[in-house]
């Protein structure tokens, strides 16, 4: 994100996660805030990311969501070892570092797949 006052925010914001954790109502009046300036920027990508989010903190109290899976390398899928289900604080916090930093091709790739994981998440629940 580019304006300064959507940097503060979201900076604001990975610094209240990292000291303090998800707090529900701060993080969701958080992103509720930045995501006009999403829009703004006409980046449509991040506003629907943003906005997905928020509606889940506010239905769930957390962020159920894991941390994206690595892409397997061609003939070396076998070398990929099963993860272990991301904390909360941890994935909302890689989310928000992916916004931070939109530009970065495999971080779009990461922000879609938090769409969908956003969407089916949703959808079954």
């Amino acid at each position: 994100m580019k304006n300064p006052k959507a940097v503060k925010l979201l900076n604001k914001l990975i610094d209240d996660v990292e000291n303090n954790g998800i707090i529900t109502n701060t993080a969701v009046n958080d992103l509720k805030s930045l995501r006009p300036y999403a829009v703004e920027e006409e980046r449509p990508l991040i506003a629907k990311v943003v906005r997905l989010t928020f509606e889940h903190i506010e239905e769930y109290q957390t962020f159920a969501i894991d941390i994206p899976e690595e892409e397997p390398i061609e003939g070396h899928e076998e070398d990929l070892e099963p993860r272990e289900p991301s904390e909360p604080n941890e994935s909302f916090l890689y989310l928000l570092n992916l916004i931070a930093e939109p530009e970065n091709k495999s971080n779009r790739l990461d922000i879609r797949s938090y769409v969908e994981a956003l969407q089916d998440y949703a959808d079954e629940n």
